[in-house]
């Protein structure tokens, strides 16, 4: 149950009694039915906590932690994998923001590895995506522990940590973004982002991306287009699955909506989830419909289909 102190702080009361009202949502899917309009949710599973663990070489800039969850499986077959990132604005937050989308995730059958990445403005684009090639890396080396397929490792993210992910999954393995911690490992078979900044170069120069990216728009013009997922976008793209409130002043919807027509242009699987009359706030702390509908989209691409025993 959602803490409604916590809201309070966000939204306000006369906000908060319009959210609590339910303004409905927009669901389009590229390709079909909506995923979790075809029954794509699994029955919940139990799964097991492990101690916070580093996940950085011992040479890293900054030590960086992992909180990793492992689904109770029956079985030895391979699941899949999640990373998943939390928002903050590049500069703030943590892993506990995302914990209980990660328990959605592990009652799924997904292990979880919910990460710290370092913060802006000590460090600046592209490190924070230097740290997620990390602990990709590391969830490889892990692979055969924890019984993770590598071709089934999916990226989770919010507000900036959605930025992050969405950013690693079209990094590539060559190229600026590639270079020197991307390759193979770096890979992501789908992705589920909300409130995604997909262009940098659409936000005034404001100190968030400014702190991130180190220099203004007229400063760094490369930067600001390297580090926007939205110009990154390439025919390899992995099916992507986005959220957004309508009504986003932080993030403005064309984030999310143009995103979501340059992937459908190329004919990437992608869906799009727009929480009419949520703000960039309400859209994560009410996001209960639009995540269960992200998960059934992840289960589409790397969960192999239930065959009933006759």
């Amino acid at each position: 149950m959602l803490d409604l102190r916590i809201m309070r702080r966000y939204l306000g009361v006369s906000a908060l009694t319009l959210l609590m009202s339910g303004c409905g949502a927009t669901h389009q899917a590229s390709q079909g039915l909506p995923a979790i309009e075809q029954g794509m949710l699994n029955t919940p599973q139990t799964f097991t906590r492990l101690p916070s663990q580093r996940y950085t070489p011992d040479d890293w800039a900054q030590t960086l932690s992992a909180q990793v969850l492992l689904p109770n499986a029956s079985d030895a077959e391979r699941r899949p994998a999640a990373l998943i990132v939390h928002g903050g604005g590049w500069r703030n937050r943590g892993p506990d923001d995302m914990e209980a989308i990660a328990e959605q995730l592990a009652e799924q059958g997904y292990v979880t590895v919910n990460i710290e990445h370092r913060f802006a403005p000590e460090y600046r684009f592209p490190e924070q995506l230097h740290d997620l090639q990390q602990a990709m890396s590391w969830i490889h080396s892990n692979a055969e522990r924890w019984q993770v397929d590598t071709d089934r490792i999916v990226g989770v993210g919010f507000s900036s940590g959605a930025h992050l992910i969405s950013l690693l999954a079209l990094a590539g393995d060559e190229g600026p973004l590639g270079y020197p911690y991307g390759g193979e490992h770096t890979k992501l078979a789908a992705v589920l982002v909300g409130g995604l900044p997909s262009d940098l170069l659409k936000f005034d120069d404001g100190r968030l991306v400014v702190d991130f990216i180190g220099g203004t728009r007229a400063e760094k013009p490369e930067a600001y287009v390297l580090a926007s997922p939205a110009r990154q976008i390439t025919p390899q793209a992995p099916p992507f699955f986005l959220f957004h409130g309508s009504w986003d002043q932080l993030v403005p919807v064309d984030h999310a909506t143009d995103f979501y027509q340059a992937l459908q242009a190329q004919g990437t699987e992608s869906e799009l989830y727009l929480q009419r009359g949520y703000g960039h706030f309400a859209s994560f702390l009410l996001r209960g419909s639009a995540i269960d509908a992200g998960i059934a989209f992840l289960n589409r691409q790397v969960q192999p289909p239930i065959v009933e025993s006759k």
